[in-house]
């Protein structure tokens, strides 16, 4: 075993890998070729002397050695980041915390909870990203986020099935709402049937993968009609007030609807709830990360008030 030969780009592909959940996903999020990341794999793995990823039908996941292998990496990966930026002239941090959001917590979520930090905590540093919410776990496992806010949708099951469970908080749970364009006919109500969701056109997340129906309202007994896709929430929302199509939304989504939206709920059928989720590896946390999960906290429970909707012009 010898990793003196290891260079930083094996190790930066080797956590993309680990963080994506497969060879092609790692490969377009840094703008490689599958065949180069699939080298920098092989030459990290010989270097280990051993397996470090499982390949499965569904993806890759750590093995005991690669989670050793990713545990160093990061932290390697970590220093030289942090090298970067000082040498760049930023101010040194009395801490950071790597923080992974769903797209829609971005939206109103974690705004406020940055803005309460930035005046009790001015000298913490919160980095991170966006990402899905099965990403965002592999993340945490991968030990490259410290905390990650996920959506979880009933049957309520963990996030994943590794051993030990990541620790979970609940920070909210509310309906799934509607939007919907303020000229529609379906706005003129205070909610929406869910019987008159038949025949109507969506507009939906990604065409493949997990968010394939996504802004598709659940258990419709139909084979919808996708009019647009759109994996960005605000560009969703804009095209409903232009009056393309329906779009599900959760309810913090309430108060970012620009004009031309009202944002409804459904009656009829099942309750689809839904849940906001902050999640972390299991040991203690750092002092930074509580601070950050408590802020996280307080701007839930800000957002959890619901938002008027507009009426229809």
């Amino acid at each position: 075993m010898d990793f003196n030969d290891v260079s930083l780009t094996a190790l930066r592909v080797f956590r993309a890998v680990a963080e994506q959940g497969t060879f092609t996903a790692a490969a377009a999020s840094l703008g490689y070729t599958q065949s180069a990341v699939s080298r920098q794999i092989a030459a990290i793995e010989r270097a280990a002397g051993a397996e470090l990823l499982e390949r499965r039908r569904d993806g890759v996941r750590l093995t005991a050695a690669g989670r050793v292998v990713m545990r160093r990496a990061t932290v390697v990966l970590e220093e030289i980041e942090a090298t970067a930026r000082e040498l760049s002239g930023l101010p040194g941090q009395a801490g950071t915390v790597r923080l992974g959001w769903f797209p829609s917590a971005g939206a109103v979520l974690l705004p406020r909870a940055l803005v309460t930090l930035r005046h009790t905590d001015p000298d913490l540093n919160v980095v991170g990203r966006e990402g899905s919410t099965p990403a965002l776990v592999r993340a945490l496992r991968a030990g490259s986020l410290d905390l990650a806010l996920l959506a979880s949708a009933p049957p309520f099951r963990p996030p994943d099935a590794e051993s030990p469970p990541l620790a979970l908080q609940t920070l909210t749970e509310r309906a799934l709402r509607l939007a919907v364009p303020a000229g529609h006919p379906l706005a003129r109500g205070d909610f929406v049937d869910v019987a008159d969701l038949r025949g109507q056109r969506w507009i939906a997340g990604s065409p493949s993968g997990e968010d394939r129906l996504l802004g598709v309202w659940p258990g419709l007994d139909e084979r919808p009609e996708i009019a647009h896709i759109a994996r960005d929430w605000l560009a969703k929302l804009h095209l409903v007030a232009a009056g393309c199509g329906l779009s599900t939304v959760p309810a913090a989504l309430a108060s970012a609807a620009p004009p031309g939206v009202r944002i409804l709920p459904v009656r009829g059928g099942p309750q689809e709830q839904r849940r906001l989720l902050l999640a972390r590896l299991p040991h203690p946390p750092t002092e930074p990360v509580t601070r950050v999960a408590a802020a996280l906290r307080a701007a839930a429970l800000d957002a959890d008030t619901p938002a008027p909707s507009s009426p229809p012009s």
